[in-house]
C-alpha cells in the first residue's frame, strides 16, 4: 500500500505555536514560540513522520520557526494568509481560532501545495528590513506633505515642515546605507548594476527586486508577472467578455515598480514606444502594462545574464 504523506499546519502567534496534522490526525500540539518550544516541535513532528509543514506569513514571527524546521531537514511551505482563508471559506469553515486555523493550514498544505517550496533566503533579511524602514520613512514624508496642503496655522506648518525636513535627511542617509548593504555582496552588486543599465531603473527598484523578488530571472514571463501582481486575469462568462483586472501579488514590489514605470515611460525608448502603441486606452491600463513590460525585460536580462544594450540588440 502507498504510504500516507502527513502534512502539518502551524498557526504562529507571538507567544505560541498551535500544530495540527492531516490527513491522519493526532492530538494537537501547542508549544511556546521559543528555543525550547521549537525543540519540542521538531521532536513531535519527527515522531509522527511529518514530511511537509505549512505556516502562514505572520509579520516576521514565523521566521524563527521556518529557520528551525529547515535546519532540521523539513520541507516548509510559507503560505499566503488570504489564500488559506479563502480555502477555509470554500470548505464552509467560518469559525476562526488558533486550533481551527492550524487544521486548515495543514489541510491546505496537503491539498494545495504540489511542489517543494524553495528554502527561505536568510541572507536577504537585513536588506528586506532596511527596505521596509525606507518605506515607512517615505510614507512619513508623504504624510507631512499632505498635511501641509491643508494646514493654515503658521506654528503647525513650521512643525510639520521641520519634521518633513528631518525625515528627508534621514531618508538620504538611509539610502546610502542601502547602497552599502548591496555593495557588501558581490552577487547583489552585479545584479543591481545589470538592472540599472535599463533606463528608468534606479537603485531603489534594483534593491527591492533583489530582496523581495529573488525569483526574478528564474521564472517565465507570465509566472513572474503573476507573482508580482501585474498580470491581467480574465473575467469572461459565456458570450460576455469582461474587463481584465490585476489581483494579489507583492504589493511592496508593485509600488516601487509603478514609480520606475513612470520614469521609464519618459526615458526608456522601448517602454515609451510600447506605451505609445496603447494610445487610447485608460491611463491605468497603460501604466500597468508598462510595469509588466519593464518587469519582463528585467526577468529576461537576469535569466540570460545580459545588460540592457545586449538584451535590446538581441
Amino acid at each position: 500500500m502507498a504510504q500516507i504523506v502527513r502534512s502539518a499546519g502551524i498557526d504562529v502567534s507571538k507567544e505560541c505555536l498551535d500544530v495540527e496534522l492531516w490527513p491522519e490526525r493526532d492530538e494537537p500540539l501547542q508549544v511556546a514560540r521559543d528555543e525550547a518550544g521549537l525543540k519540542d516541535l521538531v521532536a513531535w513532528l519527527r515522531e509522527r513522520r511529518v514530511s511537509r509543514v505549512g505556516l502562514e506569513a505572520s509579520g516576521g514571527y514565523e521566521r524563527e520557526v521556518v529557520d528551525a524546521l529547515e535546519a532540521e531537514g523539513f520541507e516548509v511551505a510559507l503560505l499566503n494568509p488570504l489564500r488559506v482563508r479563502r480555502f477555509a471559506q470554500a470548505k464552509g469553515r467560518l469559525a476562526k481560532n488558533d486550533r481551527v486555523d492550524a487544521l486548515i493550514i495543514a489541510q491546505f498544505t496537503a491539498v494545495m501545495i504540489e511542489a517543494p517550496a524553495p528554502k527561505r533566503r536568510r541572507e536577504l533579511d537585513t536588506l528586506s528590513e532596511h527596505l521596509l524602514f525606507r518605506r515607512h520613512l517615505r510614507k512619513g514624508i508623504d504624510d507631512c506633505t499632505n498635511q501641509l496642503e491643508h494646514l493654515r496655522d503658521a506654528k503647525l506648518r513650521r512643525k510639520v515642515e521641520a519634521q518633513r525636513k528631518r525625515l528627508q535627511t534621514e531618508l538620504t542617509a538611509h539610502d546610502a546605507k542601502l547602497a552599502e548593504l548591496v555593495a557588501e555582496h558581490a552577487d547583489w552588486s552585479e545584479l543591481a548594476r545589470r538592472m540599472r543599465t535599463v533606463p528608468g531603473v534606479g537603485p531603489v527598484l534594483a534593491q527591492t527586486l533583489i530582496a523581495l523578488l529573488p525569483e526574478l530571472g528564474r521564472l517565465s514571463r507570465r509566472a513572474i508577472a503573476s507573482l508580482v501582481g501585474v498580470a491581467p486575469f480574465d473575467d469572461d462568462s459565456g458570450k460576455r467578455s469582461g474587463e481584465r483586472h490585476i489581483k494579489g501579488g507583492r504589493e511592496a514590489v508593485r509600488e516601487v515598480l509603478y514609480m520606475a514605470a513612470l520614469s521609464a515611460k519618459r526615458y526608456n525608448p522601448a517602454i515609451a514606444e510600447f506605451a505609445g502603441r496603447m494610445s487610447g486606452k485608460k491611463p491605468k491600463v497603460i501604466i500597468v502594462a508598462c510595469m509588466r513590460k519593464l518587469l519582463v525585460i528585467l526577468n529576461a536580462m537576469l535569466r540570460d545574464g545580459q545588460d540592457w544594450r545586449q538584451a535590446k540588440a538581441a
